[in-house]
């Protein structure tokens, strides 16, 4: 099979024929297996979009016959990572009686609760909406992709006429139409008209394709996206100037990053004025081409075609009226150019929901845009979490990529407003909404923490990252970084190397995290060091470094959060990880117990000052956190066993003997800690929490 396969250009050949032969005859798995190569590839099909299916001979568990049952995408579903568990099995004779019932248009909703009576695998996902249009097919194998070549055919003016100049009569056309029962009918129909068609191209939507097994239909899709996307090549080379040209010169690189990472906390804000958002910036060549074009102004308010689209990313985008030569770093000015902005984009918004809703709409959503563009800078994307900012993005450059093959084509058209909105306000997609699960405490926030390569820092980055925060981790060790950062998901956690030391470094590690999430909501210091001497043999050094890391870091890292959370006007926390050696006085530790002292001072200092901005600074105290604490890997626990006249190995037993409930004191206790601050005690500022088992002697009142 791998000896006949033809080159692709525009699509990636991923079908593995080591891999499919360890799978068998196993039909499911094969298109499983489909599925997910197809959805590898964002050229074909992007994040949730698109659906596939199989049909294969199963034994009826009640009558003991053998009954065609279609195995199809379940709702909500990826291709791209879809599993058994993310799928439906159904009676397609069943799915196809419905048709006795349909009662029309006005009936399609009714239609998905119906789809349940259809079920035959009872571990099914929920039936999605395009159900029918698979079962209504007879085909074995078909894939219901949204390829930007074919959108983009799909979204030119003469979109009929152009599907046939493609693919001459091996190819049909439905005009656009919602999806649902009755779109199913109409390729059904379309199919009985047009007998031998290898595929279908759904007006405004998309492609249906389709193969006797898994690899026929795989190459079928393949073949018609490639001649989708050679034909617009042509096109796009005859014309001389793609989107009218150039208009506007980019920044260099890191100048649009810089600037970017400036604006992104002033944009956050603005665009969290009802929920608060996590923010992705992107600057490739597509973007880049799109929004720097003369035709930006002229396609840009006619927003997006594909209904898998506008859902992700709103139905037009923000483009923002800055120059690229505006200074960020003066807010005041900004603001003053950005807040009218968000509010026509909200007034506009309010009007399109007012003038297309119906009687039974959902209530409006948020008002604020998702998709912000830049001109000359980037794109940026806002959403409630950095998953579905990124993929907000990434279709978003899918639509530009529409735009520009059905302006090379002919000329890109958009869905009318109200077939737009009754595919956003849709009671379907409404009920999908209300089923997503209950966000976790920390959604919605960014953290930095510092001193996140191991031991306590680490524990509380995976505490924050565990209750829905996006974490950047930092550290002055590259390699811990590295090595920590892959315990998480994706677009949970990035890192940044920070030398607390330094306000530049620090500067750079804010930058990272701006750019990475969109500002910062928690500050966390947990970086340190400790050591354990007497006054005679503290040395100079010895006192600048730990003054350095705890102090200055400390002091640095806030006077920095604070004007990002300013520009934010989010408010925010800020942590100090300090000790319960700030409390307390003991022996051979002048240098560790004065830095300590002063960090718990300087967080009182700012609680008092910071409060009018809603930043709430707040101090946890550890005490004896022998256990997977990078400080114990040094002389300060030979130090410290030495001041109690006891063995290193004695230590964890000694700390905890000596406090109120006899406990072992870990870096999650910690991580504890800080979560009650940032997530629990929401009215608290200005306080210390020990966390160390009860020390009667560090007890703060």
């Amino acid at each position: 099979m791998a000896n006949s396969i033809k080159k692709f250009k525009h699509v990636d050949y991923l079908w593995d024929d080591a891999k499919v032969a360890a799978l068998g005859d196993d039909q499911v798995a094969l298109f499983l297996y489909r599925s997910n190569i197809l959805g590898a590839d964002l050229r074909i099909t992007n994040y949730g979009g698109g659906n596939t299916s199989c049909k294969t001979i199963e034994k009826d568990p009640l009558t003991n016959q053998e009954v065609e049952v279609m195995w199809v995408k379940g709702s909500g579903g990826d291709i791209g990572t879809l599993t058994r568990s993310g799928i439906a099995g159904l009676y397609t004779e069943r799915l196809r009686d419905l048709k006795n019932v349909y009662g029309g248009l006005e009936d399609e909703d009714r239609m998905v609760g119906l789809f349940n009576h259809c079920i035959y695998d009872l571990d099914s996902k929920a039936p999605s909406i395009d159900t029918p249009l698979h079962g209504l097919l007879p085909f074995k194998h078909i894939d219901h992709l949204h390829p930007d070549a074919l959108i983009a055919v799909a979204a030119a003016r003469d979109s009929e006429k152009v599907t046939k100049e493609i693919w001459g009569d091996t190819m049909g056309w439905v005009p656009w139409q919602r999806p649902g029962f009755d779109l199913g009918l109409q390729l059904e129909k379309c199919l009985n008209d047009h007998p031998g068609i290898r595929g279908i191209v759904l007006g405004s939507h998309g492609l249906f394709t389709w193969g006797d097994t898994s690899y026929e239909c795989y190459m079928n899709s393949l073949e018609v996206i490639e001649m989708a996307s050679e034909y617009i090549d042509t096109k796009i080379k005859e014309n001389d100037a793609v989107f009218g040209g150039q208009k506007v010169q980019s920044l260099p690189s890191a100048d649009r990053k810089e600037k970017a990472a400036q604006l992104m906390p002033l944009l956050r804000g603005l665009c969290s004025s009802e929920n608060r958002m996590i923010g992705h910036f992107t600057d490739n060549d597509v973007v880049l081409e799109y929004i720097n074009s003369h035709d930006l102004e002229r396609l840009a308010p006619m927003g997006t075609s594909c209904p898998d689209h506008f859902l992700r990313t709103k139905i037009q985008p923000l483009v923002l009226q800055l120059d690229t030569s505006e200074e960020i770093t003066d807010t005041d000015s900004i603001l003053k150019k950005l807040e009218p902005a968000f509010e026509n984009y909200r007034a506009e918004y309010k009007a399109y929901y007012d003038t297309c809703k119906r009687s039974n709409s959902p209530a409006m959503r948020d008002p604020n845009p998702v998709i912000i563009i830049y001109p000359g800078i980037g794109m940026f994307s806002f959403a409630k979490n950095k998953q579905t900012a990124r993929v907000a993005s990434e279709f978003y450059i899918n639509a530009i990529n529409v735009m520009r093959g059905a302006e090379a084509i002919t000329e890109y058209t958009s869905l009318p407003r109200q077939e737009a909105f009754d595919i956003e306000y849709w009671l379907l997609e409404e009920a999908k909404l209300q089923r997503m699960p209950k966000e976790k405490p920390l959604s919605r926030k960014v953290a930095l923490v510092t001193g996140a390569g191991g031991g306590i820092g680490k524990a509380i980055a995976d505490k924050l990252a565990a209750e829905g925060a996006n974490v950047v981790l930092s550290d002055i060790v590259e390699e811990r970084l590295q090595e920590a950062i892959q315990s998480y998901q994706n677009d949970t956690a990035s890192y940044a190397l920070c030398d607390v030391t330094k306000s530049e470094s620090i500067a750079e590690a804010y930058k990272k995290v701006c750019l990475d999430f969109g500002g910062v909501d928690i500050v966390v210091h947990s970086a340190g060091l400790a050591i354990s001497k007497p006054l005679e043999a503290t040395t100079e050094a010895d006192w600048d470094l730990l003054q350095n890391v705890l102090v200055k870091g400390q002091f640095e890292l806030a006077k920095q959060a604070v004007a990002i959370m300013r520009q934010q006007d989010l408010g925010g926390d800020i942590i100090s990880i300090a000790s319960k050696n700030g409390l307390v006085a003991g022996p051979n530790n002048i240098g560790y117990g004065t830095s300590k002292a002063a960090q718990q001072h300087m967080a009182r200092l700012l609680a008092a000052e910071l409060g009018s901005s809603k930043i709430r600074v707040n101090t946890v105290n550890p005490d004896g956190v022998i256990v997977g604490s990078k400080i114990w890997e040094g002389d300060w626990a030979e130090g410290r066993a030495k001041a109690y006249g006891i063995s290193v190995e004695e230590l964890p037993a000694h700390y905890a003997k000596r406090n109120l409930l006899n406990e072992i004191i870990y870096p999650e206790d910690i991580a504890n800690g800080v979560f009650a601050c940032v997530a629990i005690l929401n009215k608290t500022t200005g306080n210390i929490i020990n966390v160390d088992g009860g020390m009667a002697n560090a007890f703060v009142r």
